[in-house]
């Protein structure tokens, strides 16, 4: 690492342990600031940022932190970082760190990460630990999910039906940019790309053949089961990859509603629907999930989509501040939310609809406890197996129960969440006849 690829991974490391704002944000901002850095200077900071981020409630162990209450300095998080995840030995160390650094450095060299607390050991936060305990997990299941987090998640696309196919697609990458990607596993759409090369600056991208989406969100896709002609309902659609997505497996045929609270996220669909090549797609700003655009369209959808808000926990890969961003409190009052804006949403769901709710998050309270009370509350409505769902669609995956459950270290996906329900066909009551009177 050179002087000035240490001096700014100081000062972006700072600005982010403050945790005012994403962690994603600040890296950005800084590099806007900051043009001096070359782009493998940038690579550098960012790679070793959301190192420490990821690995956060071990270097604060490792360094000597006081339970979370108070991180270490941000050098003591790096010598801790470079020493114990990267693996340096004290030759290697950057040159600013000296012998009163190297000797600590000695130190924590001798630690034992198996003898910490299990949050510690997860790289979890203790309440996130407490939530999945509490629900049955044991130790171990505990430690390989939040393990699992550690390692940066891979960069994924989905093809867009419409425009191309997905074998075109890999081989015009691999002509234009010498771009290696490999099919995904489950997603008919789906290429994983070696590397992290800049995809918004290649035609397959400004053209609008591929956008950049997780695995893991291209399989709600399928279990929404989207077909030709449908009205459709994106409910929490936000920047819109869920609806461009739904929108193909339609055809850019019937009707999508794309709904959300927020100008701003649908703002930030346009550009995204108009390299898609989608003309059936609804933008909807709305100002509650009780807003009256919801109730004209009661009874009306053949499939509506709620990808609710939610913790982001299950995007740690990706988003390793949430550890520290997140709270016990602020999720309880997500919980609350979630299960009114599934409430509402279920009302646009025709008899034979279906009912898909999701969330990127492992936390039971945002996922079988709001489906659970739902359903309790519900009689209408039925849960289908996601399992049996996919496997109609040709997708073979292996999972726990009828909840689609994907985890990193099992599907190497973030952490989704998708339960898939049904309205059920209220079953035609018919009138007895009448009895006709017996001959005399």
């Amino acid at each position: 690492m050179t002087p000035i690829q240490l001096s700014a991974t100081l000062d972006v490391l700072n600005a982010a342990l403050g945790f005012n704002a994403p962690a994603d944000a600040v890296v950005s901002r800084h590099f806007r600031e900051n043009k001096n850095l070359g782009p493998k200077d940038r690579a550098v900071v960012a790679e070793t940022v959301f190192g420490v981020l990821r690995h956060l409630p071990q270097l604060d162990w490792l360094a000597g932190g006081d339970a979370g209450s108070k991180l270490p300095s941000t050098r003591d998080l790096l010598l801790a970082f470079f020493t114990r995840i990267k693996h340096l030995n004290l030759r290697e160390l950057p040159g600013v760190f000296g012998d009163n650094d190297k000797e600590r450095a000695a130190g924590m060299k001798g630690m034992s990460l198996r003898d910490a607390p299990l949050h510690v050991r997860a790289a979890l936060p203790q309440w996130a630990i407490d939530a999945l305990l509490a629900s049955g997990k044991t130790e171990d299941e505990v430690l390989a999910l939040g393990q699992s987090m550690l390692q940066a998640a891979p960069l994924d696309l989905r093809v867009n039906g419409i425009k191309a196919k997905r074998d075109a697609v890999a081989e015009e990458l691999k002509a234009a940019g010498d771009i290696n990607t490999t099919p995904t596993p489950f997603s008919p759409w789906g290429l994983r790309v070696e590397g992290k090369p800049a995809i918004n600056k290649y035609k397959a991208f400004m053209e609008g053949r591929v956008e950049v989406q997780d695995e893991g969100s291209q399989l709600l896709g399928l279990l929404c089961g989207a077909k030709r002609g449908q009205m459709v309902a994106d409910f929490c659609a936000g920047a819109g990859g869920k609806t461009l997505l739904l929108g193909a497996m339609m055809q850019n045929t019937g009707r999508l509603y794309a709904f959300d609270i927020s100008e701003k996220r649908l703002s930030n669909l346009k550009p995204r629907l108009s390299r898609s090549g989608l003309s059936n797609v609804h933008p909807q700003l709305i100002s509650s999930e009780t807003d009256q655009k919801i109730k004209r369209l009661a009874g009306k959808m053949d499939v509506v989509l709620v990808d609710a808000p939610c913790s982001g926990m299950g995007t740690l890969r990706r988003n390793p501040d949430l550890k520290a961003r997140q709270t016990a409190e602020g999720v309880l009052e997500l919980n609350a939310k979630q299960s009114s804006i599934l409430k509402s949403a279920a009302r646009m769901v025709k008899a034979g609809g279906r009912l898909v709710y999701a969330t990127c998050s492992f936390l039971p309270s945002e996922n079988e406890a709001i489906v659970a009370e739902f359903l309790a509350n519900h009689a209408d409505f039925q849960l289908l197996d996601a399992r049996e769902v996919l496997k109609k669609e040709r997708v073979e995956i292996e999972l726990a129960n009828e909840y689609l459950q994907l985890t990193p270290q099992q599907h190497h996906t973030d952490a989704f969440f998708a339960a898939v329900m049904t309205r059920v066909v209220p079953t035609a009551v018919v009138a007895p006849a009448e009895e006709t009177p017996a001959a005399e």
